[in-house]
């Protein structure tokens, strides 16, 4: 009967050619049937289980390299520090500043996650509601999802913002703002705020646009009147 380490070092060499195996894999390298004996030794050494793939693919926790958000991939088998789908779909929902869309989840996680989303809403682990047409899963927590909904129509704005078209009387204003008083061309944010503060709001995204139709560069200096 072997050892303890040597168990250990079977299942570590094991691990170490293929980063992931299946239980079969791990029977194999172990001699034994036994999936109380493999997960013993598994426990010993201190595993995670994919949360793609019905679960089926073990890998050392020493050896997984977990990115920013928790996740870690192998091909196409995906493993999380949350632990199973459930876990780590709720705690990506929880984790983003504006909430996540099923698309967005699905793409990030490398897996659909439409049943998932549906069982953790009637369990009341997630909230949800309607965003230009499309449903925004936020945190169960109702002054934080509150804040995610927020989040992501502010940030729908912002975006608009960017492409949208000023208009001839705020493209006269900007103007008559950036080049009020002063030789050098201020920043978008700082006309933005300048003209906010007489109650004319026009975002540092529609400001930069006009900076751009006119070639003015903050910082740089205007042409010298003739």
């Amino acid at each position: 009967m072997q050892s303890k380490d040597e168990a250990h070092a079977k299942l570590r060499r094991l691990f170490r050619r293929g980063r992931v195996a299946e239980l079969a894999d791990l029977c194999d390298a172990l001699g034994t049937q036994s999936r109380m004996t493999v997960f013993r030794r598994l426990r010993e050494l201190g595993y995670s289980t994919s949360y793609t793939h019905g679960g089926r693919y073990y890998g050392l926790t020493e050896l997984l390299e977990f990115d920013d958000r928790g996740l870690w991939f192998y091909r196409d088998v995906g493993f999380s520090r949350a632990g199973t789908l459930k876990e780590t779909v709720t705690e990506q929902i929880d984790a983003a500043p504006d909430g996540r869309t099923h698309s967005e989840l699905r793409n990030l996680l490398r897996v659909r996650v439409q049943n998932t989303l549906l069982e953790l809403f009637r369990q009341g682990r997630v909230g949800r509601a309607l965003h230009e047409g499309v449903l925004l899963y936020v945190s169960a927590q109702p002054e934080r999802g509150a804040g995610q909904i927020e989040a992501r129509r502010e940030g729908d704005r912002a975006v608009a913002e960017i492409f949208e078209e000023p208009t001839a009387e705020e493209t006269i204003e900007v103007l008559a703002e950036a080049l009020r008083g002063t030789a050098d061309i201020p920043s978008a944010a700082e006309v933005s705020r300048r003209l906010a503060a007489r109650d004319m709001q026009v975002g540092p995204g529609r400001v930069q646009r006009v900076f751009a139709s006119q070639g003015l560069v903050p910082g740089k200096k205007t042409a010298p009147a003739t």
